[in-house]
């Protein structure tokens, strides 16, 4: 779109196209609309602008303004429909409003579309999932049998396309409907709208924060008829419907009204970590291979699976991409700058893999690595350095991996008796600017600090809770730790030396006790980067003196992920949702809140048993369904009828509502 271009549409409101508008068409990063035109009402809602954009690879987007109200409709183009919208035009409605507003939402100010283009344009691409840009309807992903049946969005998307079609339509005596609306689409830390497009973008930004208030204005507008009577006047058939101009819509007020999506084509099961490349394709090694009866005494291993940052399916089928004896990916996903995925397997291999192709960047590992590996076991998470360094972790050995500049033939056991004896089952690596990397146990309650470039190569250890896993470093340098169990949680079976399989069989009973606060187990610590620890190697004390943030909120923490508003999104493994915590030091729309606090938390019935959330440069989530069915897993030989349901289907993303994210990872996280 970077010559003249001609944008031919259609406005309808209300589902009707008898409209007056002024129609303005935008490009991201100009504050000046770059084509207008005026729909008379003898139009029927169509319109052409012409207009030529400033920038190549740009993104457009349509607003209408409506005769005589502050209805302002919304339609952002997707890079991937232009083909379509140039042969066909675009639909402008209360639909695409909405669809626009919650996949762009990190990018508006006001009504501008302002911000890194790159991730404006993965944020474009993602709008045709919930609304078609050029029919105006529903999305195919949005009506697939994994969404349709399976979560609120199309309830939740149509209810709020309602809400605007009140705005312009619906007078209610006594009660100040409009202003209500206004001020429940505040976004948190935001100004207060001005038109039904900015309240969309508002909601969208803050989709936790009013959802009673409006349901209940919603409820107002199109009140449920009573006993039967009819919705419609002189009508004279009885109905249950509402008379809302958009169906389904929600019966009644959602816990939030984040927009929530499902991908699994082609068979995604149980993926473990999640890893975004710089074009915003996300990579997930799977525990097990989809359609196959898997559980902790049985199963297939997965493969590598990539999906480009629509959720489309890129690699094969059911296997994924395979090669260098990978079988069976844990908790090891990771992209690097120089063009690979690395993956860790259950099995003790390594694979490297190409990202143009997903083929492997070599048919074995070398044959000092391969001789290490027979004797290491299984292994998990993988921390990319800012360097290029590669540190793998050693869960069955208790050992770290070492592949200075990320090159597989300097590959090396780290050989240092202090951090051997600090490892404990250890599951995940995050390495910061200054070369420190920091490692979570899976056993005990610590997380150590290991820093190899500095003198005598200090091992240092923090006291957490149990069940140490994901680990993330914020922009300052501090380290989040989420942790499976409280830290009154009584000491787990210990794992060390046993297969990561035999490792969970042994760990999730007693992740079922209840005897956390409310009924719930887990806490997420943050260590300051200049933190001391409170013991070393040589003096052992088993009481923290960090805060377990979350503690009777989250249910069993797995993944964590810092956004770029130094923001913390938890994956929750037993809890089966996504909770968001105020950063280190809250600012922007966290502001009012302090370290550490839940401010929210989502669930779906898409969302299984999470073990991580990473954020994107669009701020999509990114959530990984790990389990699904427990007691398939655990059990020998479980009902044949779900005797497939013990990995988790899919991947899932909540569009727009986090800060976005520079992509790929390595070491602290940066905002785009």
């Amino acid at each position: 779109m970077s010559n003249q271009t001609t944008i031919k549409g259609d406005v309808s409101f209300n589902q009707s196209n008898n409209v007056t508008a002024i129609v303005k068409l935008w490009e991201a990063n100009d504050k000046e609309a770059i084509g207008e035109h005026i729909i008379s009402p003898e139009a029927k809602g169509k319109f052409t602008i012409k207009a030529t954009p400033k920038a190549k690879d740009t993104v457009l987007y349509i607003t209408a303004e409506l005769q005589n109200s502050k209805v302002v409709l919304l339609s952002v183009l997707s890079p991937n429909f232009e083909k379509d919208i140039t042969e066909k035009g675009i639909a402008v409605n209360e639909l695409t409003t909405v669809a626009s507003a919650f996949t762009c939402a990190q990018f508006f100010n006001g009504l501008q579309l302002t911000g890194n283009l790159h991730g404006i344009r993965i944020a474009a691409k993602n709008t045709p999932n919930l609304i078609n840009p050029v029919t105006g309807s529903y999305g195919e992903v949005l009506t697939d049998p994994f969404n349709i049946t399976q979560n609120e969005t199309l309830a939740r998307l149509n209810t709020l396309a309602a809400l605007i079609t009140a705005y312009g339509t619906v007078e209610i005596e006594g009660y100040n409907w409009k202003e209500n609306f206004l001020k429940y689409t505040t976004p948190l830390g935001g100004k207060k709208p001005q038109n039904t497009a900015e309240a969309m973008i508002g909601v969208a930004q803050s989709p936790w924060l009013h959802p009673a208030d409006l349901f209940h204005l919603f409820d107002k507008a199109y009140p449920s008829p009573e006993n039967g009577f009819p919705a419609k006047p002189n009508s004279k058939v009885p109905t249950s419907r509402r008379n809302a101009p958009f169906v389904p819509y929600l019966s009644f007020a959602p816990e939030d009204f984040a927009m929530i999506l499902a991908f699994g084509q082609g068979g995604i099961c149980a993926p473990g970590k999640l890893s975004l490349d710089k074009e915003g394709n996300l990579w997930t090694g799977l525990n097990w291979m989809p359609g196959a009866q898997n559980g902790v005494y049985q199963g297939i291993g997965g493969g590598l699976v990539k999906l480009d940052s629509t959720g489309k399916l890129l690699s094969p089928p059911v296997t994924g991409y395979t090669g260098m004896g990978v079988d069976g990916a844990g908790w090891g996903t990771a992209v690097t700058k120089d063009g690979t995925c690395w993956v860790t397997s259950f099995n003790g291999s390594i694979g490297v893999y190409k990202l143009e192709d997903g083929s492997p960047v070599v048919e074995n590992v070398p044959e000092h690595i391969a001789e290490a590996l027979n004797e290491i076991g299984g292994l998990q998470g993988i921390g990319v350095a800012p360097n290029g360094d590669i540190w793998i972790v050693g869960t069955s050995s208790n050992i770290m991996l070492h592949f200075p500049d990320g090159d597989l033939a300097k590959g090396r056991v780290v050989v240092n008796e202090k951090l051997n004896e600090t490892l404990s089952a250890p599951f995940a690596a995050s390495i910061d600017a200054n070369n420190r990397v920091w490692i979570s146990n899976t056993n005990g309650v610590s997380l150590v600090r290991y820093a190899p470039s500095e003198k005598n190569r200090p091992v240092e250890r923090f006291i957490l809770a149990g069940g140490g896993r994901g680990v993330a470093l914020d922009s300052k340098g501090n380290c989040w730790v989420a942790c499976n169990t409280s830290p009154d949680f009584p000491h787990t079976t210990t794992t060390d030396g046993v297969s990561i399989i035999e490792g969970f069989a042994l760990g999730y009973p007693h992740l079922q006790q209840t005897v956390g606060r409310k009924n719930k187990t887990g806490s997420v610590f943050m260590i300051p980067a200049d933190a001391k620890p409170i013991d070393t190697i040589d003096k052992i004390t088993h009481k923290s003196n960090l805060t377990p943030y979350g503690d009777g909120e989250l249910n069993a923490p797995w993944g964590v992920s810092i956004d770029g508003n130094d923001d913390v999104w938890v994956a929750n493994f037993m809890g089966r949702g996504i909770s968001f915590m105020a950063g280190a030091s809250p600012t922007g729309r966290t502001e009012d809140f302090a370290t550490g606090e839940v401010i929210h938390t989502i669930h779906s019935g898409s969302i299984q048993m999470l073990t991580d959330v990473v954020v994107d440069q669009a701020g999509n989530l990114w959530c990984a369904n790990n389990w699904n069915l427990p007691q398939t897993v655990m059990e020998a030989k479980p009902d044949p009828a779900y005797s497939t349901w013990g990995g988790g289907s899919g991947v899932v993303v909540v569009y727009g509502i986090a800060k976005p994210a520079q992509t790929p990872l390595t070491g602290p996280v940066s905002a785009v």
